[in-house]
Protein backbone atom coordinates (compact mmCIF):
# COMPACT_ATOMS: atom_id res chain seq x y z
CA UNK A 1 0.00 0.00 0.00
CA UNK A 2 1.23 3.48 -0.86
CA UNK A 3 1.50 5.76 2.17
CA UNK A 4 1.58 9.53 2.31
CA UNK A 5 1.85 11.90 5.25
CA UNK A 6 0.28 15.32 4.76
CA UNK A 7 0.97 18.39 6.88
CA UNK A 8 0.02 22.04 7.06
CA UNK A 9 -1.94 24.27 9.36
CA UNK A 10 -2.53 27.55 11.09
CA UNK A 11 -5.15 28.93 8.70
CA UNK A 12 -7.73 27.34 6.42
CA UNK A 13 -5.55 28.27 3.44
CA UNK A 14 -2.99 25.76 4.68
CA UNK A 15 -5.57 23.01 5.19
CA UNK A 16 -8.36 23.16 2.59
CA UNK A 17 -6.01 22.44 -0.36
CA UNK A 18 -4.92 19.28 1.46
CA UNK A 19 -8.57 18.34 1.91
CA UNK A 20 -9.07 18.82 -1.83
CA UNK A 21 -6.29 16.31 -2.52
CA UNK A 22 -7.57 13.57 -0.22
CA UNK A 23 -10.22 11.99 -2.53
CA UNK A 24 -7.82 11.96 -5.50
CA UNK A 25 -5.01 10.40 -3.47
CA UNK A 26 -7.34 7.76 -2.05
CA UNK A 27 -8.46 6.91 -5.58
CA UNK A 28 -4.81 6.23 -6.45
CA UNK A 29 -4.50 3.84 -3.53
CA UNK A 30 -2.75 6.04 -0.99
CA UNK A 31 -3.18 5.50 2.73
CA UNK A 32 -3.16 9.01 4.21
CA UNK A 33 -2.12 10.19 7.66
CA UNK A 34 -1.80 13.80 8.84
CA UNK A 35 0.63 15.57 11.15
CA UNK A 36 -0.49 18.89 12.61
CA UNK A 37 -0.53 20.98 15.76
CA UNK A 38 -2.32 20.03 18.95
CA UNK A 39 -4.75 22.95 19.01
CA UNK A 40 -4.76 24.28 15.44
CA UNK A 41 -7.87 24.48 13.27
CA UNK A 42 -6.42 21.73 11.05
CA UNK A 43 -7.12 19.09 13.72
CA UNK A 44 -10.88 19.49 13.57
CA UNK A 45 -10.97 19.85 9.78
CA UNK A 46 -8.84 16.78 9.10
CA UNK A 47 -10.47 14.52 11.68
CA UNK A 48 -13.81 15.35 10.04
CA UNK A 49 -12.40 13.73 6.88
CA UNK A 50 -11.72 10.48 8.75
CA UNK A 51 -7.95 10.77 8.35
CA UNK A 52 -5.65 9.56 11.19
CA UNK A 53 -4.27 12.69 12.87
CA UNK A 54 -1.03 13.03 14.84
CA UNK A 55 -0.26 16.11 16.96
CA UNK A 56 3.23 17.52 17.48
CA UNK A 57 4.69 20.38 19.47
CA UNK A 58 4.84 23.60 17.46
CA UNK A 59 6.45 26.99 17.74
CA UNK A 60 5.82 30.08 15.68
CA UNK A 61 8.55 31.05 13.20
CA UNK A 62 9.09 34.80 13.36
CA UNK A 63 11.06 37.18 11.15
CA UNK A 64 11.57 39.63 14.00
CA UNK A 65 13.25 39.53 17.41
CA UNK A 66 11.09 38.34 20.27
CA UNK A 67 11.88 36.69 23.59
CA UNK A 68 9.27 34.10 22.65
CA UNK A 69 11.60 32.94 19.86
CA UNK A 70 13.77 31.19 22.43
CA UNK A 71 10.92 29.17 23.93
CA UNK A 72 9.50 28.44 20.48
CA UNK A 73 12.88 27.14 19.31
CA UNK A 74 12.63 24.39 21.92
CA UNK A 75 9.05 23.66 20.83
CA UNK A 76 10.16 23.34 17.20
CA UNK A 77 12.98 20.97 18.20
CA UNK A 78 10.45 18.97 20.22
CA UNK A 79 8.23 18.84 17.14
CA UNK A 80 11.19 17.63 15.07
CA UNK A 81 11.90 14.80 17.52
CA UNK A 82 8.22 13.81 17.52
CA UNK A 83 8.09 13.97 13.72
CA UNK A 84 11.11 11.70 13.33
CA UNK A 85 9.43 9.20 15.65
CA UNK A 86 6.23 9.38 13.60
CA UNK A 87 8.13 8.88 10.33
CA UNK A 88 9.68 5.72 11.71
CA UNK A 89 6.29 4.52 12.94
CA UNK A 90 4.18 5.36 9.87
CA UNK A 91 6.94 4.70 7.31
CA UNK A 92 5.39 6.87 4.57
CA UNK A 93 6.56 6.73 0.97
CA UNK A 94 6.21 10.49 0.57
CA UNK A 95 5.36 13.64 2.53
CA UNK A 96 3.28 16.53 1.19
CA UNK A 97 3.45 19.89 2.96
CA UNK A 98 1.08 22.79 2.42
CA UNK A 99 2.95 25.12 4.76
CA UNK A 100 2.21 26.87 8.02
CA UNK A 101 4.67 26.79 10.91
CA UNK A 102 3.67 23.26 11.97
CA UNK A 103 5.06 21.82 8.74
CA UNK A 104 8.76 22.69 9.11
CA UNK A 105 9.63 19.97 11.65
CA UNK A 106 7.70 17.43 9.56
CA UNK A 107 9.62 18.31 6.38
CA UNK A 108 12.98 18.24 8.18
CA UNK A 109 12.14 14.88 9.78
CA UNK A 110 11.19 13.39 6.42
CA UNK A 111 14.51 14.51 4.95
CA UNK A 112 16.43 13.04 7.89
CA UNK A 113 14.60 9.74 7.34
CA UNK A 114 15.22 9.73 3.57
CA UNK A 115 11.56 10.28 2.66
CA UNK A 116 10.92 12.48 -0.39
CA UNK A 117 8.99 15.69 0.21
CA UNK A 118 6.74 17.73 -2.08
CA UNK A 119 5.73 21.17 -0.83
CA UNK A 120 3.23 23.69 -2.14
CA UNK A 121 3.55 27.48 -2.09
CA UNK A 122 0.33 29.45 -2.49
CA UNK A 123 1.58 33.02 -2.56
CA UNK A 124 3.75 34.84 -5.08
CA UNK A 125 6.70 35.04 -2.69
CA UNK A 126 7.41 32.06 -0.43
CA UNK A 127 6.64 32.39 3.25
CA UNK A 128 9.27 31.78 5.90
CA UNK A 129 8.16 28.19 6.50
CA UNK A 130 8.53 27.23 2.87
CA UNK A 131 11.83 29.08 2.57
CA UNK A 132 13.14 26.90 5.38
CA UNK A 133 11.59 23.79 3.83
CA UNK A 134 12.63 24.19 0.18
CA UNK A 135 16.21 22.90 0.59
CA UNK A 136 14.79 19.61 1.86
CA UNK A 137 12.11 19.14 -0.81
CA UNK A 138 12.28 17.22 -4.06
CA UNK A 139 9.61 19.35 -5.74
CA UNK A 140 7.99 22.71 -5.04
CA UNK A 141 4.54 23.24 -6.51
CA UNK A 142 3.60 26.90 -6.94
CA UNK A 143 0.49 28.86 -7.82
CA UNK A 144 1.33 32.17 -9.49
CA UNK A 145 3.53 32.40 -12.61
CA UNK A 146 5.36 35.26 -10.87
CA UNK A 147 6.65 32.80 -8.24
CA UNK A 148 9.03 31.10 -10.66
CA UNK A 149 11.93 33.44 -9.91
CA UNK A 150 11.70 32.69 -6.17
CA UNK A 151 11.96 28.90 -6.47
CA UNK A 152 14.91 26.70 -7.53
CA UNK A 153 14.46 26.01 -11.23
CA UNK A 154 15.07 22.27 -10.95
CA UNK A 155 12.41 21.92 -8.24
CA UNK A 156 9.63 24.28 -9.28
CA UNK A 157 6.40 23.12 -10.95
CA UNK A 158 3.54 25.53 -11.77
CA UNK A 159 0.39 23.68 -10.66
CA UNK A 160 -2.14 26.15 -9.30
CA UNK A 161 -3.96 25.44 -6.04
CA UNK A 162 -5.97 22.28 -5.30
CA UNK A 163 -9.64 23.17 -4.95
CA UNK A 164 -12.29 21.00 -3.34
CA UNK A 165 -14.53 19.46 -5.98
CA UNK A 166 -17.57 20.03 -3.76
CA UNK A 167 -16.97 23.78 -3.94
CA UNK A 168 -17.92 23.68 -7.62
CA UNK A 169 -21.21 21.86 -6.97
CA UNK A 170 -23.21 24.50 -5.09
CA UNK A 171 -26.86 25.29 -5.69
CA UNK A 172 -28.01 28.91 -5.89
CA UNK A 173 -31.53 28.17 -4.61
CA UNK A 174 -30.09 26.27 -1.66
CA UNK A 175 -27.84 29.23 -0.86
CA UNK A 176 -30.82 31.60 -0.90
CA UNK A 177 -32.70 29.30 1.49
CA UNK A 178 -29.71 29.08 3.88
CA UNK A 179 -29.54 32.87 4.03
CA UNK A 180 -33.29 33.33 4.25
CA UNK A 181 -33.36 35.94 1.50
CA UNK A 182 -36.92 36.56 0.33
CA UNK A 183 -36.40 38.68 -2.79
CA UNK A 184 -34.33 38.33 -5.95
CA UNK A 185 -31.84 41.13 -5.39
CA UNK A 186 -28.22 40.30 -6.35
CA UNK A 187 -26.15 38.82 -3.54
CA UNK A 188 -22.92 40.29 -2.21
CA UNK A 189 -20.81 37.68 -0.39
CA UNK A 190 -18.27 39.03 2.14
CA UNK A 191 -15.44 36.72 3.25
CA UNK A 192 -13.00 37.90 5.90
CA UNK A 193 -10.94 34.70 5.96
CA UNK A 194 -10.95 31.92 8.57
CA UNK A 195 -9.79 34.38 11.24
CA UNK A 196 -12.26 37.10 10.26
CA UNK A 197 -11.37 40.70 9.37
CA UNK A 198 -12.38 43.36 11.87
CA UNK A 199 -11.89 46.36 9.55
CA UNK A 200 -13.89 44.77 6.74
CA UNK A 201 -16.64 43.74 9.17
CA UNK A 202 -16.91 47.30 10.49
CA UNK A 203 -16.95 48.85 7.01
CA UNK A 204 -19.64 46.44 5.80
CA UNK A 205 -21.93 47.15 8.74
CA UNK A 206 -21.45 50.91 8.52
CA UNK A 207 -22.29 50.81 4.79
CA UNK A 208 -25.36 48.56 5.07
CA UNK A 209 -27.69 51.46 4.36
CA UNK A 210 -26.11 51.98 0.94
CA UNK A 211 -25.24 48.38 0.10
CA UNK A 212 -28.67 46.97 0.84
CA UNK A 213 -30.31 49.27 -1.69
CA UNK A 214 -28.70 47.10 -4.37
CA UNK A 215 -27.78 43.81 -2.68
CA UNK A 216 -28.68 41.11 -0.25
CA UNK A 217 -25.56 40.54 1.86
CA UNK A 218 -24.15 37.24 3.08
CA UNK A 219 -21.38 38.05 5.56
CA UNK A 220 -18.88 35.43 6.80
CA UNK A 221 -17.35 37.48 9.59
CA UNK A 222 -15.16 35.09 11.59
CA UNK A 223 -15.42 33.38 14.96
CA UNK A 224 -16.86 35.62 17.65
CA UNK A 225 -17.60 38.44 15.20
CA UNK A 226 -21.36 38.09 14.73
CA UNK A 227 -23.04 41.33 15.82
CA UNK A 228 -26.35 40.58 17.56
CA UNK A 229 -27.88 43.97 16.77
CA UNK A 230 -28.05 42.99 13.08
CA UNK A 231 -29.52 39.49 13.50
CA UNK A 232 -33.04 40.59 12.56
CA UNK A 233 -32.09 42.75 9.57
CA UNK A 234 -33.78 41.32 6.47
CA UNK A 235 -31.44 40.82 3.55
CA UNK A 236 -28.34 40.66 5.78
CA UNK A 237 -27.18 37.24 7.04
CA UNK A 238 -24.13 36.73 9.26
CA UNK A 239 -22.10 33.55 9.76
CA UNK A 240 -19.05 33.00 11.96
CA UNK A 241 -17.58 30.29 9.76
CA UNK A 242 -19.05 28.15 7.00
CA UNK A 243 -17.93 24.76 5.78
CA UNK A 244 -20.58 22.39 4.41
CA UNK A 245 -22.83 25.20 3.13
CA UNK A 246 -20.05 27.23 1.49
CA UNK A 247 -20.55 25.84 -2.06
CA UNK A 248 -24.17 26.99 -1.95
CA UNK A 249 -23.22 30.47 -0.74
CA UNK A 250 -20.66 30.77 -3.53
CA UNK A 251 -23.31 29.69 -6.05
CA UNK A 252 -25.63 32.38 -4.69
CA UNK A 253 -23.03 35.16 -4.86
CA UNK A 254 -23.04 37.58 -7.79
CA UNK A 255 -19.95 39.42 -6.52
CA UNK A 256 -17.57 38.83 -3.61
CA UNK A 257 -15.67 41.07 -1.19
CA UNK A 258 -12.68 39.23 0.22
CA UNK A 259 -9.20 39.29 1.65
CA UNK A 260 -6.56 38.16 -0.83
CA UNK A 261 -5.31 34.84 0.50
CA UNK A 262 -4.22 32.71 -2.45
CA UNK A 263 -6.55 29.78 -1.72
CA UNK A 264 -9.63 32.01 -1.72
CA UNK A 265 -8.47 33.82 -4.88
CA UNK A 266 -8.14 30.63 -6.87
CA UNK A 267 -11.46 29.35 -5.57
CA UNK A 268 -13.03 32.56 -6.88
CA UNK A 269 -11.21 32.10 -10.19
CA UNK A 270 -12.44 28.53 -10.58
CA UNK A 271 -15.98 29.68 -9.80
CA UNK A 272 -15.69 32.76 -12.07
CA UNK A 273 -16.80 35.10 -9.30
CA UNK A 274 -15.90 38.81 -9.76
CA UNK A 275 -14.30 40.09 -6.58
CA UNK A 276 -13.30 43.22 -4.71
CA UNK A 277 -10.10 42.34 -2.88
CA UNK A 278 -9.03 44.09 0.33
CA UNK A 279 -5.60 42.62 1.09
CA UNK A 280 -4.03 42.70 4.52
CA UNK A 281 -1.78 45.75 4.84
CA UNK A 282 1.99 45.48 5.22
CA UNK A 283 1.57 46.59 8.83
CA UNK A 284 -0.42 43.42 9.53
CA UNK A 285 1.40 40.94 7.27
CA UNK A 286 4.49 40.35 5.17
CA UNK A 287 2.68 41.84 2.17
CA UNK A 288 1.90 38.59 0.35
CA UNK A 289 -1.80 39.43 -0.01
CA UNK A 290 -0.95 42.75 -1.63
CA UNK A 291 1.11 40.96 -4.30
CA UNK A 292 -1.59 38.32 -4.78
CA UNK A 293 -4.28 40.97 -5.25
CA UNK A 294 -2.15 42.99 -7.68
CA UNK A 295 -1.59 39.90 -9.82
CA UNK A 296 -5.34 39.30 -10.06
CA UNK A 297 -5.98 42.98 -10.79
CA UNK A 298 -3.47 42.99 -13.65
CA UNK A 299 -5.06 39.88 -15.14
CA UNK A 300 -8.49 41.50 -15.03
CA UNK A 301 -9.97 39.06 -12.50
CA UNK A 302 -10.55 41.46 -9.60
CA UNK A 303 -10.78 45.02 -8.35
CA UNK A 304 -8.52 46.01 -5.45
CA UNK A 305 -9.26 48.34 -2.54
CA UNK A 306 -6.18 48.88 -0.31
CA UNK A 307 -7.01 48.57 3.37
CA UNK A 308 -5.67 52.09 3.94
CA UNK A 309 -8.42 53.39 1.64
CA UNK A 310 -11.21 51.27 3.13
CA UNK A 311 -14.19 53.30 4.37
CA UNK A 312 -17.92 52.58 4.28
CA UNK A 313 -18.22 54.88 1.25
CA UNK A 314 -15.28 53.44 -0.74
CA UNK A 315 -16.57 49.94 -0.05
CA UNK A 316 -20.08 50.76 -1.26
CA UNK A 317 -18.81 52.65 -4.32
CA UNK A 318 -16.41 49.89 -5.42
CA UNK A 319 -18.98 47.14 -4.85
CA UNK A 320 -21.48 48.96 -7.07
CA UNK A 321 -18.85 49.49 -9.80
CA UNK A 322 -17.77 45.85 -9.61
CA UNK A 323 -21.34 44.66 -10.05
CA UNK A 324 -21.88 46.95 -13.05
CA UNK A 325 -18.71 45.57 -14.70
CA UNK A 326 -19.09 41.98 -13.52
CA UNK A 327 -19.35 40.51 -17.03
CA UNK A 328 -15.96 41.98 -17.99
CA UNK A 329 -14.33 40.24 -15.04
CA UNK A 330 -16.09 36.94 -15.76
CA UNK A 331 -14.91 36.99 -19.37
CA UNK A 332 -11.30 37.62 -18.27
CA UNK A 333 -11.48 34.65 -15.91
CA UNK A 334 -12.97 32.44 -18.61
CA UNK A 335 -10.20 33.42 -21.03
CA UNK A 336 -7.50 32.52 -18.52
CA UNK A 337 -8.19 28.80 -18.80
CA UNK A 338 -6.90 28.36 -15.23
CA UNK A 339 -9.12 26.30 -12.98
CA UNK A 340 -8.42 23.58 -10.43
CA UNK A 341 -4.82 22.65 -9.56
CA UNK A 342 -5.75 19.36 -7.89
CA UNK A 343 -4.85 17.14 -10.83
CA UNK A 344 -1.48 18.82 -11.39
CA UNK A 345 -0.44 18.58 -7.73
CA UNK A 346 -1.46 14.92 -7.58
CA UNK A 347 0.58 14.30 -10.73
CA UNK A 348 3.68 15.77 -9.06
CA UNK A 349 3.11 13.65 -5.95
CA UNK A 350 2.65 10.47 -8.02
CA UNK A 351 5.70 11.15 -10.18
CA UNK A 352 7.82 11.73 -7.07
CA UNK A 353 6.53 8.48 -5.58
CA UNK A 354 7.26 6.56 -8.78
CA UNK A 355 10.76 8.04 -9.03
CA UNK A 356 11.54 6.99 -5.46
CA UNK A 357 10.52 3.41 -6.16
CA UNK A 358 12.38 3.33 -9.46
CA UNK A 359 15.53 4.42 -7.64
CA UNK A 360 14.89 1.89 -4.89
CA UNK A 361 14.64 -0.81 -7.54
CA UNK A 362 18.00 0.30 -8.92
CA UNK A 363 19.51 0.26 -5.42
CA UNK A 364 19.93 4.07 -5.31
CA UNK A 365 17.64 4.58 -2.32
CA UNK A 366 17.10 2.55 0.80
Amino acid sequence: MKKIVMTGGGTSGHVTPNIALIPELKALGYHIEYIGSKNGMEKQLIEAEGIPYHSISTGKLRRYFSLENFADAFRVMGGLTQSVSLMRKIRPDIVFSKGGFVSCPVVWAAWLCGIPVVIHESDITPGLTNKLSMPFARKVCYTFPESKSHIPQEKGVLTGIPIRKSLLEGNRAEGRMICGFEDNKPTLLVIGGSQGAVRINEAVRKSLGRLMKDFNICHICGKGNVDDQYRSVKGYKQFEYIREELPHLFALADIVVSRAGATTLFELLALKKPSLLIPLSRQASRGDQILNAESFRKQGFSMVLPEEELTPDTLADRAKTLFEKRQEYRKAMERSGRTNGTREVVRVIEETYQLKHARRGEGLES
